[in-house]
């Protein structure tokens, strides 16, 4: 019973090679597995070493982009510091450029009311020493020529003319204006703060005052007048300049209308107005005396000629002061329904010439009653002026 027949160790046999064979199918299986796992494995590892190499990069560049950040954050706020104090700089330099701006409005306007005041000032004096005196007509008559002069006829006609202005004063009613011939009654009297003044049971109370007369001038004005030059005015632009001085040098050459050879012309085709030039002395005098003169050009015009001169200011001088022998006597009561103006001016005049009452001789005396005005003038010694 326990031994087997042949067939069914072959069965054994084929069984045992089938489990062998499945089993090396099984092993080669499981082989293949494993190489795949291992394969996966590797895969694994090489994503997680990228991974870990992409980790690293990654922190590494964190690490630069927070450095940066950090720096960026320090500059920011390094950029806030600078821009507060350039603020802070500004609005100070701001403030100060205000300041200045106020200083220099308050200086314009400081210069402004001062150059105002300068002005006004100007315009005063200007008035001041403005003369306004209209000269009579004088026939003047030719005696003789100067030996120093030349005689040559080219020199201009030359005169001189001294303008002495004579100082004033203007006297109201119920002043006085007394000269004495010394100086020192006049500074006597003027030590006396109240003068009164008495005759026949009337009294009158006087102020002596020094005179400060406003400044007076003194100069010479020099004059040259061409004996050869003619200016030649209202002329109009009807054509071309170079054709307009040969039109005047032609009309003011004909010796019928008074002209004579002319030497030179000038035309200023912007105001009208020419110069000729003559050859010979006496054609400009002459042609100055008429005052007017017939220019041909497109048709005859009547132009206005006159004479050429030159003017100089010499010598000015001004004087200002007080009067050293003048006194001015104020606030004299007006008493002319007891007495007229004549007999208040003998009574002040007896007073003042009294020594027992500091006075002197007088040597002039002028009083002038309430209600009036007089203008006084002043002349040689009586006018000296203490500089």
């Amino acid at each position: 019973m326990d031994t087997l027949t042949g067939t069914q160790s072959k069965k054994i046999f084929i069984k045992r090679m089938d489990s062998a064979m499945k089993e090396d199918n099984q092993f080669e299986e499981a082989k293949k597995e494993l190489e795949t796992w291992k394969t996966k494995v590797e895969r694994v590892d090489d994503v997680k070493s990228r991974l870990i190499m992409e980790k690293l990069e990654e922190d590494e560049a964190k690490k630069i982009a927070k450095s940066e950040m950090t720096a960026l954050v320090k500059e920011g706020a390094e950029c806030v510091e600078d821009f507060s104090q350039r603020m802070s700089a500004v609005k100070e330099e701001i403030l100060k450029l205000s300041k200045r701006k106020s200083d220099l409005l308050d200086k314009l306007r400081g210069c402004q009311a001062e150059l105002q005041n300068k002005r006004a000032e100007s315009t005063k004096l200007k008035q001041k020493f403005k003369i306004y005196a209209q000269i009579p007509d004088t026939e003047v008559r030719f005696s003789a020529q100067d030996k120093e002069e030349s005689d040559d006829g080219s020199q201009p006609i030359r005169g001189v003319f001294i303008i002495n202005q004579r100082s004033t004063l203007l006297l109201q009613g119920g002043d006085a204006l007394i000269t004495f011939e010394e100086e020192k009654v006049a500074s006597q009297i003027l030590k006396i703060a109240k003068c009164t003044v008495s005759s026949e049971g009337m009294s009158l109370n006087v102020k002596p005052k020094r005179i400060t007369m406003d400044p007076a001038v003194k100069f010479e004005v020099h004059l040259d007048v061409s004996r050869k030059d003619l200016k030649v005015s209202n002329i109009p632009p009807s054509m071309p300049e170079e054709r307009m001085r040969d039109r005047l040098e032609i009309s003011f050459s004909r010796p019928s209308r008074g002209g004579g050879e002319v030497e030179e012309v000038e035309y200023d085709k912007n105001t009208g107005t020419g110069l000729i030039t003559f050859l010979h002395p006496g054609v400009a005098e002459f042609l100055a005396l008429r005052g007017r003169y017939l220019v041909d050009l497109n048709s005859e015009v009547n132009a206005q000629v006159g004479p050429v001169y030159k003017h100089q200011l010499r010598k000015f001088q001004t004087f200002c002061g007080s009067p050293k022998r003048t006194i001015l006597l104020t606030d004299i009561k007006d008493i002319k329904d007891i007495m007229d103006e004549e007999d208040v001016q003998d009574v002040i005049e007896l007073h003042f010439q009294n020594p027992k009452n500091r006075g002197g001789e007088i040597e002039s005396i002028k009083y002038v009653s309430g209600g009036k005005a007089l203008q006084a003038f002043f002349c040689g010694d009586a006018g000296k002026r203490e500089d």
